[in-house]
């Protein structure tokens, strides 16, 4: 059954490419992680986990340490899916940060320490340590681009069917798209992108960490320009912060101005006493989780944005990311072949399915009603648990509680009939 070939994305052309002994072998990968990512280092650590023997090699459009866009945040609920990977050293040299400032349009403010801290790492340190550890793990490294995938018979007749790629260039019982929002396994795969509505956009850049001489804080601002949108400043904790604005693909594409001048110029006036450092900025695309596909059967996996795995409330990633990776990790060594898909679909579904209809519908009601962020964080300001409810929505897998999930599926109905 043939895979549909795609052209490439600019961002997934490799340049010279590191070989591997795995790269000659005629035997049959039994897991090729397709980027090397927070998903794609996840998925080789789980499956080395389980069984240290597997042939399991991660294959990427760059070296490490490279830049990934992203506004650096990693959220407790992701180091505790390392940890039981037995992953433990990722923070080194980087202080918590336990204290979060979210302000809504409406002048709504709440800064309270979180019930658990997160950290601010580059990707360009976070995703290197990651890879690195999968390595050290016996994990196999090669710098080369995926072209094409088809799902073919085994060698010599016999066994489930495997993935070809790149026309029998490598072979591999499981396959995993973990290359991002322009996942050229997606396209392969036949799965469109997501459209404009369910797509963001945001520029990221670094600058002087703000001296106010009070605690380092995450700092979340929200805004009606583009609404629902936000610029954010992240300290790493070196004196420098991240800092960013995102909103929907489909308000900039509304707005005023080009897409440059838009991101470029509502981050700088957002963030005035932060100026970006010249070269820094760079606007990436984030797949959201309310349009995400269905996962398809067979061996070919979609873990974190390849997948639309970002939190739509948000913009968080990683800790999906990590959690998808593990989980297709895992498919790829106890159900490898053609089950491998309907397992690793299941096994998500069972860990984030209520949460993510949960994000869905509040992330759909704030989007069309904005005075209602500014009630939640009013709210959230005066009672710790709302705030602590808010946070884990946001950031891990946390769900609304039943009572206002009652009312909130009962205030879109209303709007519905209007």
């Amino acid at each position: 059954m043939p895979v549909p070939a795609s052209r490439p994305s600019p961002a997934s052309q490799a340049g010279p490419r590191a070989t591997s002994g795995a790269l000659d072998s005629e035997q049959p990968l039994d897991l090729l992680v397709v980027g090397g990512g927070p998903a794609g280092s996840a998925a080789a650590l789980r499956a080395l986990q389980l069984r240290p023997e597997a042939r399991v090699l991660i294959v990427d459009a760059a070296d490490f340490p490279r830049d990934k866009t992203c506004g650096d945040g990693i959220a407790p609920h992701g180091l505790d899916v390392l940890r039981a990977l037995g992953v433990t050293d990722v923070t080194r040299g980087y202080r918590p940060v336990d204290r979060m400032r979210l302000r809504t349009p409406g002048g709504a403010e709440v800064a309270t320490p979180s019930e658990r801290a997160t950290h601010v790492i580059p990707r360009e340190v976070f995703d290197a340590r990651l890879v690195a550890a999968a390595r050290a793990r016996g994990a196999q490294f090669a710098r080369r681009r995926v072209r094409s995938l088809d799902v073919v018979p085994a060698p010599g007749g016999g066994g489930e069917p495997i993935v070809a790629v790149d026309g029998g260039a490598l072979h591999a019982r499981v396959v995993l798209g973990a290359d991002g929002a322009n996942s050229t396994v997606r396209r392969a795969l036949g799965i469109p992108p997501n459209p404009p509505e369910g797509l963001a956009i945001a520029v990221r850049a670094y600058a002087d960490a703000p001296k106010d001489g009070g605690p380092p804080e995450q700092f979340i601002h929200m805004t009606d320009e583009g609404w629902p949108a936000y610029a954010w400043s992240f300290p790493i904790g070196d004196g420098r912060a991240n800092i960013g604005y995102g909103l929907l693909r489909s308000r900039l594409r509304d707005s005023d101005g080009t897409p440059k001048a838009v991101l470029h110029g509502t981050l700088a006036r957002m963030l005035p006493d932060t100026p970006a450092y010249a070269g820094t900025l760079r606007a990436h695309h984030l797949p959201l989780s309310t349009h995400r596909p269905r996962l398809p059967d067979g061996p070919v996996l979609l873990a974190g944005d390849a997948a639309s795995l970002i939190n739509p409330l948000t913009g968080e990633g990683i800790y999906y990311a990590l959690l998808s990776g593990s989980l297709a990790g895992q498919a790829a060594i106890t159900d490898p072949g053609p089950a491998a898909g309907r397992v690793y679909r299941r096994a998500l579904g069972r860990e984030l399915g209520r949460h993510l209809r949960h994000t869905t519908l509040l992330a759909n009601l704030a989007g069309r009603h904005r005075p209602l962020m500014d009630a939640a964080v009013r709210s959230a300001s005066r009672r710790t648990e709302l705030y602590d409810s808010l946070v884990e929505l946001g950031l891990g897998r946390g769900t609304i509680p039943a009572g206002s999930l009652a009312r909130l599926a009962a205030r879109r109905a209303l709007r519905g009939l209007r």
